[in-house]
């Protein structure tokens, strides 16, 4: 008999997990999480969940707290005896600090890694990776899980001439041209130097990008600087229009003042974080489906190739040439 599943939420992810379960089919489970006035809390399971399979949703931004939420929560699964525990963490917060870039430095990411394995995850499922290497610090199974599902479609329907993709900075280069390879679409690259984190110093543009409709594409938003900044040197150098595709909304600082003072003309984002305030040039598009069928084939042990890029491409490619094969 295969295990009962259980789907959790943690505080802030809330209106993403109820989402979540109602396209899988399935209520959240009851959670209580008890906070105390020194700020600890404490995560109590309000059924049984002894033998099943658990999930547990959780972005951690604002991560201090979420992610030791996040962690309570995994332990106290664990002492009630779940089968297994899936994390689902839509953001992956500390994902910047994937390396040692100075002396002296924490690698926050691997640490996080090692965290969630210590606490009894047994899986992963998260998206969009600011450096997908990070998969490489678990010792347990990780989805990682691309957006180029949710931001493929929304770029068809825009129906817009002379398309060209845009990388904010060198770093997201590989993620940018994937999605220019499947649209047949040229590129370019905003090569950006900083002196400190969160402050540009230089930017530059390398590539054509005079009369073309200019789609910047980013894993996270944080104060809007970068986007802002490369819109306005695309405009500079002839774009007809420029807009921003950014998976993590994490919006910190000005952001919001920064984006709607900047020249896009929309910031398309999806909802693995809540937005804190509302903004016309902000839209918001739901990842609720792809992580239900995550779920879904994580529990039921089948693939979930097709919900990536890189297969949407074989197939069009496919259909648009069938003798040919790859």
């Amino acid at each position: 008999m295969n295990p009962s599943i259980k789907i959790f939420s943690g505080t802030d992810s809330q209106p993403l997990s109820t989402k979540i379960a109602q396209r899988f089919g399935a209520p959240l489970g009851k959670i209580d999480i008890q906070k105390f006035s020194d700020g600890e809390f404490q995560p109590v399971f309000m059924e049984s969940i002894r033998g099943d399979y658990v999930f547990l949703i959780q972005s951690t931004c604002a991560p201090s707290d979420n992610l030791m939420e996040l962690l309570l929560m995994i332990d106290a699964a664990r002492r009630a005896s779940a089968y297994k525990i899936v994390v689902v963490m839509p953001y992956y917060g500390y994902a910047r600090q994937d390396r040692k870039d100075k002396p002296r430095v924490a690698i926050g990411s691997k640490l996080i890694a090692n965290l969630l394995v210590a606490a009894g995850a047994d899986r992963i499922i998260t998206m969009d990776l600011h450096a997908p290497q990070i998969q490489g610090y678990f010792d347990i199974p990780v989805d990682h899980l691309d957006s180029s599902a949710i931001f493929i479609p929304y770029i068809e329907q825009l129906k817009l001439q002379n398309l060209t993709f845009a990388a904010p900075d060198v770093g997201s280069t590989n993620r940018v041209r994937e999605i220019a390879s499947y649209f047949s679409s040229e590129m370019v690259i905003c090569d950006k130097h900083r002196k400190r984190a969160n402050e540009i110093a230089s930017m530059v543009v390398i590539g054509d990008v005079a009369n073309k409709e200019i789609i910047l594409i980013d894993d996270i938003c944080d104060t809007g600087g970068t986007l802002a900044k490369a819109a306005n040197l695309l405009m500079e150098k002839g774009a007809l229009s420029v807009r921003a595709l950014c998976t993590h909304p994490v919006l910190s600082g000005k952001a919001y003042e920064n984006i709607n003072n900047s020249v896009l003309q929309e910031l398309v984002v999806c909802d693995t974080i809540p937005l804190k305030h509302e903004s016309p040039k902000i839209k918001v598009l739901s990842v609720a489906d792809l992580f239900a069928i995550a779920i879904r084939n994580a529990y039921e042990n089948r693939s979930i190739t097709n919900l990536f890029i890189h297969s949407q491409l074989k197939a069009k490619r496919a259909e648009q040439d069938p003798g040919r094969r790859g």
